[in-house]
């Protein structure tokens, strides 16, 4: 027994050894390759730092001036005194988008409180900030402070982005940091996750980017920008069990709206009409369904699938259609029709395929603005 738990002692210490020697060896050859590596190639090396390092700063000047920090509060009545008290209920970020103080930031952020004061990053305060509009499709709103000559920020193109692109978020950092500036990458495209609240209430939510730049509570409705200092996504959730781990929504999926509210407002969507349930290899199995993926027509008791009169009844959708594409667009839970419709007008015509009695049918809808 003794020798055994010898052998497994010798065993032990060489493999230790081989992994010290290994490390060992691994930085001689590195040594090696540096010295024999041209000057030329060192230097290059050095000024991509430097560049990256340059391209950051000058993100955070361009676009720090275009980002805001809101501090919500609420009114009450203390019971004793029977006056009336304000105190601050939350933090968030927004981002100035027109020249006359139009700010978007999450709808989360603008629940939060009675009353919104604006702080910019030149330390000027506007109180009594109001709501202008709630998206109540996705995590998005706009408040409006009284003024001029805002710098509004530079919107990209977000269907442009791809995975392992450098980005930048800004934001109120825990609510007490303005401006706060961190770096990383998109980690990933078209993530679906359950957002929680603090308040308990939770909101479904499609088609985010995953950045690892950190995101902290009080960074919410901020933006994440590219590298040319482009608004690419707002700032909206944290995966609390895990580090640098952070979502944001695409700025493409919030142009129809800021458009609208611009024009209107207020936000003006179009809408198909139809409830649904999207599809999953649970729910195609237990109702032997020919696809897993899809948006089934579907709603149970008094509900109607399909809304008389509205776009989808138009173009001859039912009750138990599995809609499988909106124009090329592939439904599944990485692209919800909700998520698609977001990037249409009222007054778009829309191609939708879709599967009924196990064939494929097409249909075009031309989409209306919902009440």
């Amino acid at each position: 027994m003794a020798q055994n738990k010898s052998q497994k002692t010798k065993l032990f210490l060489s493999v230790a050894l081989v992994a010290i020697l290994a490390g060992a060896l691994s930085s001689v050859l590195t040594l090696f390759v540096l010295r024999k590596m041209p000057s030329t190639v060192v230097q290059q090396s050095k000024q991509v730092v430097i560049d990256q390092q340059t391209a950051v700063t000058a993100v955070a000047k361009k676009v720090g001036p275009s980002v805001v920090s809101i501090v919500a509060s609420s009114t009450q009545i203390n019971p004793f005194t029977g006056n009336s008290q304000s105190s601050e209920t939350g933090a968030g970020t927004g981002i100035i988008v027109s020249k006359d103080g139009l700010i978007l930031t999450n709808k989360h952020v603008a629940q939060g409180g009675q009353t919104f004061t604006i702080y910019t990053s030149d330390n000027k305060e506007y109180k009594n900030a109001r709501v202008v509009a709630i998206d109540t499709f996705n995590d998005v709103a706009f408040l409006k402070v009284d003024g001029q000559d805002f710098r509004p920020a530079e919107l990209g193109d977000s269907d442009k982005v791809e995975v392992g692109q450098s980005v930048v978020a800004i934001g109120n950092a825990l609510g007490q940091f303005q401006n706060t500036v961190t770096t990383g990458v998109i980690s990933g495209k078209s993530r679906p996750i359950v957002a929680s609240s603090g308040n308990g209430s939770s909101e479904n939510l499609t088609n985010l980017f995953q950045t690892d730049a950190a995101i902290n509570p009080g960074n919410s409705g901020g933006p994440l920008v590219d590298i040319e200092g482009r608004v690419i996504g707002m700032n909206t959730a944290t995966a609390g069990s895990a580090q640098n781990i952070g979502f944001a929504i695409p700025i493409n999926d919030i142009k129809t709206s800021l458009e609208s509210v611009l024009k209107n407002g207020k936000i003006i969507r179009p809408y198909l009409g139809i409830r649904y349930v999207l599809l999953n290899q649970d729910i195609a199995s237990a109702n032997n369904l020919p696809t897993s993926e899809g948006a089934l027509v579907y709603a149970s008791g008094n509900q109607l699938a399909v809304l008389p009169s509205s776009p989808a009844s138009k173009a001859g959708l039912k009750q138990g259609d599995i809609i499988t594409k909106i124009d090329n667009t592939i439904i599944n839970k990485d692209n919800s029709i909700s998520s698609i419709l977001a990037k249409k007008k009222v007054g778009d015509t829309v191609e939708i395929t879709y599967l009924r009695d196990g064939k494929t049918e097409t249909t075009k809808a031309k989409l209306e603005a919902s009440n």
